[in-house]
Order: structure tokens, then C-alpha cells, then sequence
């Protein structure tokens, strides 16, 4: 009985943030829903949008493109929220100076999802549309494009490269929680190459350009947490030895 009891206080706790992120993510999607028309006639005026006809193929249409904005905004707005009680789940698992520290990698999140945001919006997806564009002009097709699937479009670009942008704060995360350190991810490098490469070919116009443009960013950004992980590896090292020499060796 005792061993269940932590097992259950555990789920008890998981369900209460589950619940917190479920309510801001409910008042994130109002606002959202609220504020999507200007956001569409912003981005309407806006090239590569300010060029073409947009239409609708159904009555859904409109309303299937309300609610990607609302969920969009709602999840900008709860990111904050499930990073933090992300970290106020395990944190009980860090030691008190962890714990100081990996809160700190909430606002670096945000900042990566909105850069990654930023990328595929202004590089990634003007790249897909125009090339697109260009194919079927070489194949005299006269483009019509409906509205809802033009944004659709725009966010399985946009939407994974954000994703992919978290990749240092969760490779710190992890490196923090001593699941990750420099060795591994050295050793692991060949395959987050080639994993890398693979995403950015899925994600991007099918020619090479494209594909290189974006997964040299992306390749960039893993070396980069291979050295913040490095960073924080030699910290816990030197913390180690700190506290073998107070306390004995740690078993």
C-alpha cells in the first residue's frame, strides 16, 4: 500500500495539470477565434496572399479556417502553460539548483517556437508556394485556390518547423535530467543528420535547394545543443565532485 500511494498521488497530480493546460487551451482557442478575422485579413494583405483569389469549396470551409486560427493563437497562448507544468511535474525529481535552472528554459521555448514560426513563414513557406506556383504555370494550369486549404498548407510548413526549433531547449531539458549528455548526442549524430534531412525534404518543395535551405538550419541547431549540452554536462561534473568532496561518493 505504500508503494502504491506515491503511484496514485502521481496520477492525481498529472490530471490536475492536465486539466489546468485543457482550461487555458479552451480560453486560448476563444480568444483566438475571437481575433482570427483580422489575423486572416492581415495575412490577406500580405504577399504570397495579396496576389491570388482566395474561395470557398464549402459552407465548412469558413469555419474550418476560424477554427485553425483559433487553435493556432490558443496554442501559442498555452505553450507557456504546458512548459511549465511540464517542469513543475518532474521538478520534484531535480535538485533545488535544477530546479532554478531548468525554469529558466520556459521563456528560451517560446522564444525557439516563435522564431521557428518566423522561419517557416517568411523563408519555408513563400519557397513551397512560389515553386508550386511555378509548376503549374509550366503546365498551363491556371490556379484556384481555396482558402481553407491555402492556410492548411501554410501550417503543415509552418507548424512542424516551430517543433523542430525546440530542439536545444529539450535536448537542455533532458541533458538537465541526466537522460542526455555530449557523448551520446555525439554518437547519435549521424542519425539526427539523416533525420534532419529527411524532414526537411518531407516539408519542403522536392528539390534540393529547398531541401538544403532548411535542413542547414536545422543541423545548426542540433549541433548548437550538442554544445549547450556540453555546457551543462561539465556543470553537473563539477557539481559531482563538489559533492563527493563534501558529503563522500554518491551511491
Amino acid at each position: 500500500m505504500d508503494k502504491e500511494q506515491p503511484l496514485v498521488e502521481h496520477l492525481a497530480e498529472l490530471r490536475k495539470r492536465i486539466f489546468w493546460v485543457l482550461g487555458v487551451l479552451i480560453i486560448g482557442l476563444v480568444i483566438g477565434l475571437v481575433f482570427a478575422k483580422n489575423v486572416i485579413l492581415f495575412l490577406k494583405s500580405v504577399p504570397p496572399a495579396d496576389k491570388i483569389a482566395w474561395h470557398v469549396f464549402s459552407p465548412w470551409d469558413a469555419l474550418r479556417l476560424y477554427m485553425n486560427f483559433g487553435f493556432v493563437v490558443a496554442l501559442l497562448i498555452t505553450l507557456p502553460v504546458i512548459l511549465y507544468h511540464i517542469w513543475a511535474f518532474v521538478s520534484p525529481g531535480l535538485r533545488e539548483s535544477e530546479q532554478r535552472a531548468s525554469i529558466l528554459y520556459i521563456p528560451g521555448a517560446v522564444v525557439l517556437f516563435l522564431a521557428g514560426l518566423a522561419f517557416g513563414y517568411f523563408v519555408v513557406f513563400p519557397m513551397a508556394f512560389y515553386f508550386t506556383t511555378a509548376i503549374s504555370h509550366s503546365m498551363g494550369i491556371t490556379e484556384l485556390y481555396g482558402a481553407a486549404q491555402y492556410f492548411s498548407f501554410m501550417f503543415n510548413i509552418i507548424l512542424p518547423l516551430s517543433v523542430l526549433f525546440e530542439l536545444p531547449i529539450v535536448v537542455m531539458f533532458l541533458t538537465k535530467l541526466r537522460i542526455l549528455n555530449p557523448k551520446r548526442l555525439a554518437k547519435m549524430r549521424r542519425y539526427a543528420y539523416m533525420v534532419l534531412v529527411i524532414l526537411s525534404t518531407i516539408i519542403t518543395p522536392p528539390d534540393a535547394i529547398s531541401a538544403i535551405l532548411v535542413a542547414l538550419p536545422m543541423i545548426v541547431l542540433y549541433e548548437f545543443s550538442v554544445l549547450l549540452s556540453g555546457f551543462i554536462y561539465r556543470n553537473q561534473l563539477v557539481q559531482d565532485a563538489a559533492w563527493e568532496a563534501e558529503y563522500g561518493e554518491q551511491k
